[in-house]
């Protein structure tokens, strides 16, 4: 497999700074192993299973205005 070359990175960094916004989350030391460890348990990456739990969450909400 070829090297992720510096120019890559850098292309990659640009476009992801522009088609994606970030949202840290902070949670108690383990925690993240934890829930990493759920998601891959469920087929997803971490990040999909929190961006799948806000949004649906959000569904739920706006289903019982």
């Amino acid at each position: 497999m070829a090297k992720y070359s510096d120019a890559q990175k850098e292309a990659t960094a640009r476009y992801n700074k522009k088609a994606y916004d970030r949202i840290d989350v902070i949670v108690p030391k383990g925690k993240r192993q934890i829930i990493k460890d759920f998601a891959a348990s469920q087929g997803k990456s971490l990040n999909r299973f929190i961006c799948d739990a806000i949004e649906s969450e959000m569904i739920k909400v706006k289903e019982t205005e």
